[in-house]
Parts: structure tokens; C-alpha cells; sequence
């Protein structure tokens, strides 16, 4: 079975470096004949040009790579994808929608391999998402890919807990494994060609769009729990914010995970309750104890405790923005 895998994420790592150490040519396995990930960006302040890692792990064991900008309308790069005559294209965080023509391509099918449950949290945050929900737990789904976003037919899914600690960090890192089982099931189905796969109920579907640096902003007006979770949801990315006044000026500061959920008194949400050896902030109902790491924009990250000796933030002073 003649495979492309088409990745960009540090998620699909896993899975691909499972496709390589397993693969074969004989006839009842698969191959691996090319790998698609994005082309090199810069990176950093210093704007290094930087290959994707998906690509750097294929390179290493000699397995054509190509970065096409985009796909959609573009005839040589969807006629150098036929050539390579896969059976199966394998799609994990792969970050471009991919044309029609692409996916009737693969003599067998072309698959995705999407970090929720579906029909819950289709589109590009389903890690984030989950945890800023409440949802309970989380999962990989083994899903056909058709024109229209995530809504593909569903093959196979394995699901974790989501851990009352768990960042948007610490959820993808443990997704990121479930690519390979998932992978060790669901190849076999192939090899006597479509397995049996769910169409997904649309009634329960939801979107989770993709996150930009501002999503990350604080609305004290919020619940406490509700802002707990994204405060863990949005660690590393996008990261939240808020903006705290230090003398006359309006700084933006980056607030990092755990935070506690307290009971808040009837101050204005964004109140300053404490900040002593710790920061305690009224929310529209309950209040936070910000117990992790504390940054003002352009300086290094501290601990709250390490923040608060070096920075007075006096009590009643209101976060956000005004």
C-alpha cells in the first residue's frame, strides 16, 4: 500500500515516525512514498528560516518531501502528487484545505486524522477548545476527508480524559500518541479495501475556529471557572493577556497556568484583591488566584510571587482593558 502523509504540526510527528519504522514493501504493507508539509517559515525575532520538524524527520530517512504554498488550483503540484501513485494519503495537521482533486486521487482514499471527537470541535483549535468548553475528555478521529471541513465519514476513535490540569500543552502532547495506535488499527481495514465508516450527526456539531494572539485577551466579566480553563486552554497558544496600569502607564501582561478559583466579593470584575505574594483578581462571579507565571510584555517571565515582590500592583487597581 503506497502511502503520502501530509503534515506540518509537531503533532503528527508521532505518526509519522510510526509510519517510518513500520513501513515495507511487501505486499501486505505499506510504503511510504512522499511526505507533503508546508514550506519553511521564519521564526523567532530574528526571522531564521526554519523547516518544518515533519519535514526535517522524513528527510532524515530519505523520503521525498514537497512544500507546495498551495494546492487548491495548482495543476503541477496536484499532477507531481498523482505521479507518486498513492493508495492512501494519511492527513494530520497538514494546515491547507485540500481540493477535490486531490482527494479522489489515492486509489483507496485519503484520510485525516483529526485531534477530537468528532462531530465535537471540528476546524483548527479542537485542543484548545476542549479544554475552554469543559468537555471531559478528548480524542483522535480517523475520518475520511471530504470538501467540506471535518465532516467526513468516521472509521475509528480513541478518546483520553481531559485532566483538571491539563494545558492546551499538556492535552496535545497526549494526543499526539494516539495518531500511531489509531494508525496500527486502522491500516489492516484498508488492505481488503473500505472499512465500515459513521456518518457524523450534524445536529451535534461544533466549530472551533482558528485562534489568533488577541482570542487570548481576558474578560474579567467572565466566571472564574470559565476563565480557569481558558487560562490552561490557551497555554502555549494563543496565551492570555490582560493589561494592568503600573503608574501612568498601560502595560499588557501575560498570565500563565495554574490558577485557583476562589469566592470574589462584589467589586468590579477585574479587581485586584490581593497582590502581596500573590494576585487575586474578581471575575463576574467567583475571583482568581493567579498562582502561575506572570509577564510584562518585552520582560522575562517570573512566578507570581517573584512579580509581585518586584512590581507593586495596588489593591483595587482593574485589569483589562478599558
Amino acid at each position: 500500500m503506497r502511502i503520502v502523509f501530509m503534515g506540518t504540526g509537531v503533532i503528527a510527528l508521532p505518526t509519522l515516525q510510526w509510519l517510518i519504522e513500520h513501513q515495507s514493501t511487501a505486499p501486505d504493507e505499506h510504503e511510504i512514498v512522499a511526505v507533503y508539509t508546508q514550506p519553511d517559515k521564519p521564526v523567532g525575532r530574528k526571522q531564521v528560516l526554519t523547516a518544518p520538524e515533519i519535514k526535517l524527520l522524513a528527510a532524515a530517512h530519505g523520503i521525498p518531501v514537497r512544500q507546495p504554498e498551495f494546492l487548491r488550483g495548482n495543476e503541477a503540484a496536484l499532477a507531481e502528487f498523482a505521479a507518486f501513485r498513492p493508495d492512501l494519503a494519511v492527513v494530520m495537521a497538514y494546515g491547507q484545505i485540500l481540493p477535490k482533486a486531490l482527494i479522489s486521487t489515492p486509489t483507496l482514499a485519503c484520510i485525516n486524522l483529526h485531534a477530537s471527537l468528532l462531530p465535537r470541535h471540528r476546524g483548527a483549535s479542537p485542543i484548545q477548545a476542549a479544554i475552554r468548553e469543559g468537555d471531559g475528555e478528548s480524542g483522535i478521529t480517523l475520518m475520511h476527508i471530504v470538501p467540506k471541513l471535518d465532516a467526513g465519514d468516521m472509521i475509528l476513535k480513541e478518546s483520553i480524559p481531559i485532566h483538571p490540569d491539563d494545558t492546551g500543552g499538556s492535552l496535545h502532547d497526549r494526543l499526539a500518541i494516539l495518531g500511531p495506535r489509531l494508525l496500527e488499527r486502522g491500516l489492516p481495514l484498508f488492505r481488503d479495501g473500505l472499512p465500515a465508516a459513521e456518518a457524523q450527526n450534524e445536529d451535534s456539531v461544533i466549530y472551533s475556529g482558528k485562534l489568533l494572539r488577541d482570542d487570548g485577551e481576558i474578560d474579567w466579566k467572565m466566571d472564574a471557572t470559565v476563565l480557569e480553563r481558558l487560562i490552561r486552554a490557551y497555554d502555549p497558544w494563543p496565551g492570555t493577556t490582560t493589561f494592568v496600569t503600573l503608574g501612568e502607564e498601560r502595560r499588557k501582561l501575560k498570565l500563565q497556568p495554574p490558577a485557583s478559583i476562589i469566592e470574589g466579593d462584589s467589586s468590579a470584575p477585574g479587581t485586584v484583591l490581593e497582590s502581596g505574594t500573590r494576585l487575586i483578581v474578581n471575575c463576574g462571579s467567583g475571583a482568581l488566584i493567579l498562582e502561575g507565571g506572570l509577564q510584562l510584555e518585552g520582560r522575562k517571565r517570573l512566578s507570581a510571587s517573584e512579580f509581585l515582590r518586584g512590581t507593586n500592583i495596588p489593591l483595587g487597581t482593574i485589569l483589562g482593558a478599558w
